[in-house]
Parts: C-alpha cells; structure tokens; sequence
C-alpha cells in the first residue's frame, strides 16, 4: 500500500515557478561547477578590464545559485553511490566507519557498500548504472538532504531491487509526506525496477530519507538501492482544449536516459503530490511510465502502459455540468516491447463504459476510441484499466499491457 501525508496541493502557477527560471537563466551564464556540493562562498577569474582581478561573490548571491542547481534533473549528489567509504571504514561489504561514510549521503543502521558482480550464496548482485550499489538491512536508511523551492512540486525516481526476502518494502519520506512502497512484484526482467515518488517541498531544504522497515532474519536479505534522482514537476491545468490534466501524460518522473525499462508508478498514489501529475492510480498493482526513446509512444514523448491487468489503474476526476454531453477519447496502443496477444482497455467516465478491443503484435501501433456520456454530477471519474494480465514474449517473465495516452475530455455544444 501507499500512503501521504500533508496538505493537498493545487496546481498553479505560481511566482516561486517565475523565480527558479529566472534562476536557471543566470545560473547558464556562470562557470560550471560540481552540481551537488556548494560551498556558502566561492571565487570565480572574471574577464574585465582589472586583468588578473579576483571578485569574491557575496554568499548570498552564491547561496541562490547554488540552491538552483540543485534542481538540476538527474542524479542527486552521488546519487549512482560510484563514490563510496574508505577501505577502512567497511568490513567486508558492511559500511562501520560513521554516519558520513558514503559522500552526500547520511546513513544509519546496516547498510552494505555492493560492488557488481558480487555473489550471495547462489545469487549474482548486479547493479543497473556503475558499478556500485547500496543494501540497507532492518531499520537501515539513507539520506540526503536537498535545495529546493518552496512550494515547488518534484519527484525522485530510484532503482530499487529485492534480494531474497519475498515481502520487502520501501519507506520514502520528504517531510511532511512519506510512503510505504511494496517491492514484492517484479516488473522488469532484470529484477532492478525504477520507482518515482512525488512531493511538494514545503521548506527551502528537504531531507529525503530512503528507510528499510524489514524485520528479517538477514539484514543481507533487505532491499538494493541505486541510481537516486531528482525532477522539478510542473503540474498543467485543464484547458477549453482539454479538461482533463495532463492527458498526453507529457508531464512526469525522471526517466533514466540509458534506460529500457520506463518508470514504475507505484499504487494508491492520490493525485495531490504524485509523480504522474494530474492523474491517481487506483489499484494494487502499479502502471509504467514510458518514454518514445526507448517504446512506441502513440503521441508526444511519453505514455502510460498498464502492466498488471485490472489491478493496474489510472484515474482522474473532471469538473463536469450535470446534464451535458462530454466526449473521452483516447489512444489504445503497444509500446513495441514484444507485448503480444488480445489486449483490452476498458475506460470509465463516472457510470459509462468502454471496452476497447487491441490486437498486439508486439511491434507498436495504436488506434483512437471514445466514450460519448451525459454527465451526472459536478466531478466526474475518468478511468482506465486493462482487462487482461501479459507478459512479455522475449522473456516470459516481465508484465506488460496495452498504452494509453493523448487523452482527451471534451463537452459537446447543443445543436
């Protein structure tokens, strides 16, 4: 299950959004620098007439910029963990040398520095992007602390991967929020998933805290983590074009360029901070974000497939006139992920439904359907789901689903 806490956000536009581009605008006309540790103060060679002049910048100025780049999309400060502790401070895989052992990041409790390759008993850890990997044990946790804007909306997306407890989690927490985030069902073959989470920073500083709750036996046994990221989100509003938000999904998690497995959205995510903006997913099981590098996307640059049949939902509620006519259309597709077979999507406007029908090759495509409705009340439900469970023909072992993107909610004028 996923759980928040916190205050319900709105989407808007906001004069926080207006500052951090012009922030990101006088940050492109600075020198480079290391994006994730900043010095209060720090000098640059400036070109000018005073040739050989050094100006030291006022550590306010610096503390501004400085506090953009860390909203820089991607990895946070060692987020791949390539920097790790001393030879001294591990024994053997298990990191004893102090809460700052690993660079950027505070930890506490059992938490082992993994190299790739690394055997456990009969099982080969592999780690998804380097060469380096964290394992937190019972009660472990890593954390980092991030600038940010307040009132901004983010998201960090993780790889994270179980090892041989069959019933682990995940605690992420950006206070006030915070979620439990199963990691039981594997949705990659590789058995490394990327999972987003979404906040609302409501501080200029935010700790993000990645926790193990497990109670196992083996502290071995508690759950890999690699590859942590972070995204600014701007979450769109509904338009006389189309009143739903964010209906070509265009607007979401960070997605690892290098790649092929998408972004996996876990369940129970209410709409008020979630990493898809716009849109819940209602069900037990998650639904994949993907991207037109690596899938079929029907339109735009990004899609949602849904991977577990009808325990794989997406939902969003419109303002609606009771009484008026509404069009819902829809893209129903592949994402040329060798998804083959009869596939259904089954779409929800309050009590009217639509089963649309798909035949899968496994090579990409897509065709458009729609729901003609009267609406009912002043917010009506849009939903989506996916009649059937799939996998994969390539490795028989990955779920899979039909696509669903350019969604569209219309009213219709009286004749």
């Amino acid at each position: 299950m996923f759980y928040k806490q916190g205050q319900r956000g709105h989407a808007h536009t906001s004069p926080a959004a207006l500052l951090h581009s012009l922030y990101i605008f006088f940050f492109h006309l600075l020198p480079s620098f290391h994006l994730y540790h900043y010095p209060k103060s720090a000098e640059f060679h400036i070109q000018h007439n005073m040739k050989g002049s050094r100006f030291m910048f006022l550590s306010v100025l610096l503390y501004a910029t400085f506090h953009v780049s860390s909203l820089t999309d991607g990895l946070v400060g060692n987020g791949n963990f390539e920097l790790g502790p001393k030879p001294s401070e591990l024994k053997g895989t298990v990191v004893i040398g102090g809460r700052h052992a690993i660079p950027e990041w505070e930890i506490s409790g059992f938490v082992e520095y993994i190299k790739s390759g690394q055997k456990q008993g009969d099982m080969l850890l592999v780690v998804p992007e380097g060469a380096y990997a964290v394992r937190l044990g019972n009660e472990a946790s890593i954390e980092q602390k991030i600038k940010v804007i307040k009132g901004m909306y983010y998201s960090i997306t993780f790889m994270v991967a179980r090892t041989c407890a069959q019933e682990e989690r995940l605690n992420i927490s950006v206070a006030p929020d915070f979620g439990v985030i199963p990691i039981q069902t594997l949705y990659t073959s590789s058995g490394w998933d990327p999972i987003a989470y979404g906040f609302k920073a409501m501080y200029d500083v935010v700790e993000m805290v990645i926790h193990n709750p497990g109670v196992e036996e083996d502290p071995a046994c508690g759950p890999l983590v690699d590859s942590v990221a972070l995204k600014t989100l701007y979450p769109p509003k509904a338009t006389n074009q189309n009143l739903l938000k964010n209906g070509g999904f265009e607007e979401g998690p960070y997605v690892f360029p290098n790649s092929t497995w998408g972004v996996i959205i876990p369940p129970n995510i209410e709409d008020d901070h979630s990493p898809l903006p716009g849109w819940m997913v209602e069900s037990l099981k998650a639904v994949k974000y993907i991207d037109s590098p690596h899938f079929s996307i029907p339109e735009g640059k990004r899609a949602v497939e849904l991977v577990a049949g009808k325990e794989s939902a997406i939902a969003q509620v419109a303002r609606t006139i009771p009484g008026k006519t509404y069009v819902l259309s829809f893209s129903v597709g592949d994402a040329s992920n060798s998804c083959e077979g009869s596939m259904i999507v089954e779409a929800f406007a309050g009590k009217d439904t639509i089963k649309v029908p798909y035949e899968s090759k496994g090579k990409g495509g897509f065709k458009r359907a729609a729901l003609r409705f009267v609406a009912a009340s002043p917010r009506t439900r849009i939903m989506f789901l996916s009649t059937f469970y799939t996998m994969r023909s390539d490795d028989f072992s990955s779920l899979c689903g039909p696509v669903v993107d350019d969604v569209k909610l219309l009213s219709l004028r009286k004749p």
